[in-house]
Formats: C-alpha cells, structure tokens, sequence
C-alpha cells in the first residue's frame, strides 16, 4: 500500500478496509483532530489503476465540494482532511438501510425528506440515492453518505429540478419497501411518474452503465460484483451437495486480490474446515464452518449480520441482537472469523 501523504501520516490510524474499487480505497480508522482523535473514513486514490484515475479524481471532487457544503447541515459525515487525491470524513455510527432496514418507521423516512430538504437548499444533489447503503439509520435519524456523484449547481434551473425531484423519488422507493403505510397520496403519484430524463436513462444509459461495470466486476444495484452475481450461487449449490452440509450463506467483502471477494459461513457437524479442496478453482476467498447460522424467528438467514463479519464490523453488530441465544451463537461466529487481512494493527 503506498505512503500517505506527509500531513496526513501522523495524523492517521487505519484499522479496517471497507471497500476497494477501481475509483477508490476506503478505510476506517481514527483521525486525529484538534479536540482529539474521532473515528473517520479515508478514501484514497493512490492505488487506482492509471485507466481510472481521470474519472476517479472526477468523482473524489465531486465528493469534496459535496461534504464541504454538506457537512456542517447534520445531514451527512463532516469533511475533516482534504488533499489532492485524499480525503477524510467523519463517521457516522449507523447501519446501511439495507441492514438497518427500518419497517413500519415512518419518523425515519419523515427525517430523511427534512435532510433532502436541507441539501437541495445549497443547491447540492446526490443523485445516487437508489443504493440503500447510501442512506445511513443511526439511532433513528438518517444520514446521507457516499456524495461521489453530487453536484453543486449555480442555478436552480430545470437540471437542477429534475436531479431534485429524482432524489426525492428515490427516498419515496425505500420508504415504499419498509413504511408503505406512511406514503402520502402525492407520495405515491410521486413514485408513478417518472421524468423523461429517468426514462431515456432506463432505456439507453442505464443498459449501457450495466454492460461497462460487468466488465469492471461490479454489477448489482449495491456494488457487488461478478463473482457475487454469478459464482456465489454455483459454490451454494455445490456446498450443500456435501452430505455434512445443512445450509450456506455467501456474503461479499472488499478484497486486495479480487476486488470483490466471497466469505461463506457454511452450517453443518463434523466438517473438514478445509472445503475449499471440495469446491475447487472457484472456492470463496474466505469459508468459515458454524454450528448454526443466525436466523430470524420465521428461519430466514440473517444476512446482514454475517456482512458485518465478513467486514470487520463488528461494533456495528450489537444493535441488531434480538435474544440472549443469538448474541452467544454470533459471538462463536465471531472468533472464527476468516477475514483478517483487511485489518491494519493500531
């Protein structure tokens, strides 16, 4: 990993990588500031392939002038450190949406329209909002993260009106998911009426978008690659074909050599660790065998819990415990945890 810049070295402490792509590497660490150190967010650009780099620098602008603005609103991380191709924002101690995922939370989705209201006042859009894990849920309240593809506008002109009303339409899309009750009747003919900007793009751009990131290995609406897309589920199949095999759950996770790697907490007894020799040139990067995989009262796979393992995210976890039971079984998934590398020693 290349050096950090010089003002920046003593000043920073990594400890986990989120997440690495052709436009970035973002970690996790602890900033130092003039009150003291803060937990913090480092995205860099130095180890991006030279292909890249022109847009990379493009959207890490983008960013910038973004959390700039936005930061001091309350409504997303503060920009704590800025320099040519890095940057640090504050942390924000919340859970994706897609993990959080707040059913019947009305007050929250009522929050996240008074945040949008905040942002679209300085003139600022995101225009990446469709992405759950852009939408941060701490504690009940929303906040905005990832502003790589914002834009500032001079004038509240009609672009700016049409990146406005998509912005909204895109919160109204989530709430419809996990607080359809709470949609108002303007809501609703909101969500129903696209503007013929989202219509060309859906028809033109947006099959193009999917053709070029399939061949940069990410693909999925959150981001998550080819390998997830296409081999997580042929390794699932084959798993549970192995007669000690009860259940497999394949979770994605930033890798230095794939980009996107595959963690499988494979259920079952009396299994060879080592199943990797069972599966073959296409084993997961990380497989970790468990007595039991943590399931919700009806029996579905609790997901979102063995991504915050796969990533290291482990204080993010405790929120999410429902019963005593869990919080033991979670707790012997977590000291076997495979996926070590993507942490740095303090």
């Amino acid at each position: 990993m290349a050096e950090l810049p010089q003002e920046l070295t003593e000043r920073w402490r990594g400890d986990v990588v989120l997440k690495r792509d052709v436009f970035s590497t973002i970690e996790r660490g602890r900033f130092l500031t003039e009150a003291g150190e803060v937990n913090a967010v480092l995205r860099r650009l130095d180890e991006v392939p030279w292909w890249s780099k022109g847009l990379a620098l493009l959207l890490f602008r983008r960013e910038r002038i973004a959390l700039a603005v936005v930061g001091p609103l309350g409504v997303a991380p503060p920009l704590l450190f800025s320099g040519h191709d890095v940057l640090v924002r504050g942390w924000i101690d919340g859970l994706p949406l897609h993990i959080a995922k707040p059913h019947g939370d009305g007050g929250y989705f009522r929050a996240a329209k008074a945040a949008l209201r905040a942002l679209h006042r300085q003139g600022i859009t995101h225009n990446d909002l469709a992405k759950e894990q852009n939408w941060l849920y701490a504690d009940g309240r929303p906040f905005l993260t990832d502003f790589q593809l914002a834009w500032r506008f001079r004038r509240r002109g009609l672009l700016f009106r049409l990146a406005r009303y998509e912005d909204l339409r895109h919160l109204l899309k989530h709430k419809r998911r996990y607080a359809e009750s709470a949609l108002t009747a303007t809501e609703r003919r909101m969500l129903a009426r696209k503007t013929l900007v989202t219509r060309l793009w859906m028809a033109t751009g947006k099959k193009l978008y999917y053709a070029v990131t399939r061949g940069l290995n990410f693909t999925d609406r959150e981001g998550r690659g080819v390998r997830f897309t296409k081999d997580a589920p042929a390794i699932v199949a084959h798993l549970k074909a192995h007669p000690q095999v009860r259940d497999v759950a394949i979770v994605p996770f930033p890798d230095r050599r794939a980009g996107t790697g595959l963690y499988a907490f494979v259920e079952g007894t009396a299994l060879d660790a080592d199943l990797n020799k069972f599966l073959g040139a296409k084993a997961p990067e990380r497989l970790q065998v468990v007595d039991a995989l943590p399931r919700t009262p009806q029996g579905e796979v609790r997901n979102e819990i063995l991504e915050l393992v796969a990533l290291n995210q482990l204080d993010l976890i405790g929120s999410l415990i429902k019963t005593d039971a869990e919080r033991a079984l979670i707790g012997r998934i977590i000291s076997g945890r495979r996926n070590l590398r993507d942490r740095f020693a303090f």
